[in-house]
């Protein structure tokens, strides 16, 4: 295993830098009065300033002075709305009070998601009970919300579905006294069950109409077949639910946990090095975690060559395939079995990436349960960034193999294209024109400004996928990656485009909104109140050059005299985004007018974004930014750029809303205010949580670029002592005191290893602390 533990590095470093949050947990020098009571004109306007802002304050945002119902449950019959209206807008709308959580039955864990309406969380707002009282600081209004607990309960506290109470969101006064969260301490660990979030491929049902999918294995001698995942039926009583988005909404189980054993365990965490695993999760606490090796023991990944593994399955069951060849699969189509598309998941990855046996153990994980235990439905690669722009990486097999050498662990060099900047300038040539703005100073043809470059390049390369997901090398999914990227397309087909870029501009948040469809109706009406139309079909403007082949990408089903709300139902979104798609015009977010090849002397063309790149691109909007690249040399900064494409040439984009935690006790209310702040309680202009000086607000979520406490709860849930990142001052990650760790887990008298449901984290920067050094 030497080739391997070669490139299982540490890594240091932690900024802390953050202009609009404390930096220091030092006591603030107190405040000298005296220094303000002299004679002093500016003294005394400083004095009056402070004692207006006091009062204002007080006045502005006491609860019991401002407080009211916005109920959206109640869409038609509510209360008053604060929006600026033009069109009259009934006494009804506004945003719900938050509530208690419904009650599911648990389901086997083999079995497929059941999707209840979900209903909001009824509850009277008490601001008091959100805050810490101890706090002192003067920091962000979040920062004095309390900490929550609950994600940090262990196995022993494992309850079935129906019996799990939430720590947060409460439920009501009246649900807390009828059913009262009891303690909960196993003594001895519940058992993990093989977690197949795959259609059963062996039923009959499936058999009737797909064509049949043969075994895929890790190895040529077919030995080793591709690896299952474990999971807990049930989940740790008291952890929180999700502040943002659903699991049930997007098809997924909220009544199953992953440990880090039953989700890496099959593929070398708690093993060593002699016998073919990482190394890793031996200094951690591992009471019964031999069960996930029993039935295929402990897998030695010595040689394994992905690449072609995952060649060998896709060659096992082509049969299963489109093509990619419109006149091939027209007559594939016309056979009578569903065939299905193939999807490509691209991690873009660079020279001088640290590679550590975590990001082994993740990215062994997405080859096998995305194409392995799928039969080949999807194929995944790393796009490799070559800084050298002098080095012939299209000229010389040579220099690609010295660069993968260095950069790549052996496993993983066939799934490697390697591109670089000097590439890409050739590839699109020419004068891209002038730039509206360009903060980062950056070139046009950059990795930072235009990382859908390489994207688009490797999309034309490869004809033989529809869609593409764009991933990064600092994100983590704690469950199986099929569920993830499956249940998302599914979810982003069976979206109608009527209202689609208004729903895509704003949280979703389940204990505020309610259900879905309740949500659907409330961005209808905040739309209609702020007179304005929703937008449907290619966005007209000053300047817009059309595509050579047209714009006619609306389906059949938006035909005139059909029904709107059906209206791109059942069509595969060309873009599904994991934040929401807001205007970037008047948004404060620093890139929104980095824009190029534009007629600068019209006004910025109108355009969308998603901050954070992780996206499902299909091949047509792909093809459509690269003419708009190649031929119209216009571009944009890289998380804009996308979303832009599919808004002014009418192709479908959603944003999913995947469950995001909160690491505090946010009110449901100020969850809105924070997160839809901006034009018409929206992510949109003026007040969008994606201004700069807004972002702090997500410092302590589950997802996002800037996020502290995903890094956090990550650690923690691999096994490591963390600091805990809370103190009088509200807290930052890296101070507190020291909590988790292998002896905290090992106490009989505490819960034992984490177990949580499946979600995102990101960014994971770093994963066992002796990567900092």
């Amino acid at each position: 295993m030497e080739r391997i533990s070669n490139y299982v590095s540490r890594k240091s470093g932690f900024s802390k830098s953050e202009i609009f949050l404390p930096v220091t947990t030092k006591p603030q020098s107190k405040f000298r009065v005296k220094a303000l009571l002299g004679h002093c004109l500016y003294r005394r306007v400083v004095i009056w300033t402070v004692v207006i802002i006091v009062l204002l304050s007080v006045t502005l945002f006491n609860p019991r002075l401002t407080a009211r119902s916005r109920d959206v449950l109640d869409l038609v019959h509510g209360a008053k709305s604060e929006t600026k209206t033009v069109a009259t807008v009934p006494d009804d709308i506004g945003l719900q009070k938050p509530v208690g959580t419904e009650e599911e039955q648990p389901k086997k864990i083999e079995g497929q998601v059941q999707r209840p309406g979900e209903e909001a969380i009824v509850e009277e707002e008490n601001y008091e009970q959100y805050e810490d009282n101890e706090s002192n600081m003067n920091g962000p209004k979040w920062m004095k919300y309390k900490h929550l607990d609950g994600y940090y309960n262990g196995l022993r506290s494992l309850v079935p579905f129906s019996e799990y109470r939430p720590e947060y969101p409460r439920a009501s006064q009246a649900e807390d006294a009828s059913q009262p969260t009891t303690h909960v301490h196993h003594e001895t660990l519940p058992r993990p069950t093989v977690y197949t979030p795959q259609p059963d491929y062996e039923s009959d049902q499936y058999k009737k109409t797909h064509v049949p999918v043969k075994p895929c294995y890790i190895d040529e001698a077919k030995k080793i077949p591709a690896l299952d995942i474990y999971a807990y039926n049930g989940v740790p009583q008291g952890q929180a639910k999700a502040g943002i988005g659903s699991y049930n909404l997007l098809g997924l189980r909220e009544d199953v946990c992953f440990d880090r054993f039953g989700r890496y365990g099959p593929y070398g965490l708690g093993y060593d090095l002699d016998v073919g695993g990482t190394g890793e999760g031996l200094d951690t606490e591992h009471e019964g975690n031999e069960v996930v090796w029993e039935k295929t023991g402990k897998i030695s990944y010595e040689g394994v060559d992905w690449a072609a593994a995952q060649e060998r399955c896709f060659k096992t069951n082509e049969a299963r395939f489109l093509t990619g060849n419109d006149t091939r699969d027209f007559e594939l189509s016309q056979t009578g079995l569903q065939k299905m598309d193939r999807i490509a998941v691209v991690i873009r990855t660079y020279v001088g990436f640290e590679w550590t046996s975590h990001a082994l153990l993740n990215f062994r994980a997405m080859v096998n349960e995305l194409n392995l235990r799928s039969g080949g439905e999807y194929d995944v690669h790393f796009l490799l960034h070559v800084r050298d722009n002098n080095a012939p990486i299209w000229a010389d097999p040579g220099t690609v193999q010295e660069i993968l050498d260095y950069n790549v662990p052996p496993e993983f060099h066939g799934l490697c294209t390697l591109w670089s900047e000097a590439q890409m300038k050739l590839y699109y040539p020419g004068n891209f024109g002038d730039t509206f703005e360009n903060p980062s100073n950056g070139d046009i043809h950059g990795v930072y400004r235009s990382a859908h470059m390489p994207l688009q390049h490797f999309a034309m390369m490869h004809p033989e996928y529809a869609h593409f997901w764009n991933w990064e090398m600092d994100m983590r999914w704690t469950g199986s990656y099929y569920e993830l990227f499956d249940r998302l397309g599914k979810w982003g087909a069976g979206e109608s485009r009527q209202g689609m870029w208004e729903r895509a501009s704003k949280y979703y948040i389940p204990g505020l909104h309610g259900s879905w469809e309740n949500f659907t109706d409330l961005v209808a009406h905040e739309t209609r109140a702020a007179g304005k139309r929703p937008v449907m079909g290619p966005v007209v403007f000053t300047g817009k050059t059309a595509l050579e082949k047209g714009e006619n990408f609306m389906p059949e089903s938006c035909s005139h005299g059909k029904d709107m709300s059906q209206c791109g139902v059942g069509e595969d979104a060309d873009l599904i985004t994991l934040n929401p798609l807001f205007d970037a015009e008047s948004s404060g977010w620093v890139f929104a007018g980095d824009i190029t090849g534009y007629d600068t002397k019209y006004d910025k063309p109108p355009r969308r974004s998603a901050i954070v790149t992780a996206s499902r691109l299909s091949r047509r909007l792909l093809t459509v930014m690269h003419e708009e690249t190649w031929r119209l040399h216009h571009s944009m900064f890289s998380e804009m750029f996308p979303p832009t494409m599919a808004f002014h040439h009418s192709l479908k984009a959603v944003y999913a809303p995947h469950p995001v935690f909160l690491d505090r006790r946010w009110p449901q209310e100020e969850i809105d205010k924070a997160f839809n702040g901006g034009q018409d309680r929206t992510t949109n202009g003026h007040g969008s949580p994606f201004d700069i000086t807004n972002e702090h607000n997500h410092k302590g979520t589950s997802w996002y670029y800037n996020s502290e406490f995903a890094g956090l709860l990550w650690r923690r849930w691999l096994g490591y002592a963390q600091m805990d990142g809370r103190n009088d001052h509200g807290g930052r990650a890296g101070e507190g005191t020291l909590r988790g760790g292998k002896a905290d887990e090992e106490n009989p008298d505490n819960s034992g290893r984490l177990c949580l449901r499946s979600m995102l984290v990101h960014p994971i920067k770093w994963e066992n602390p002796a990567e900092q050094g």
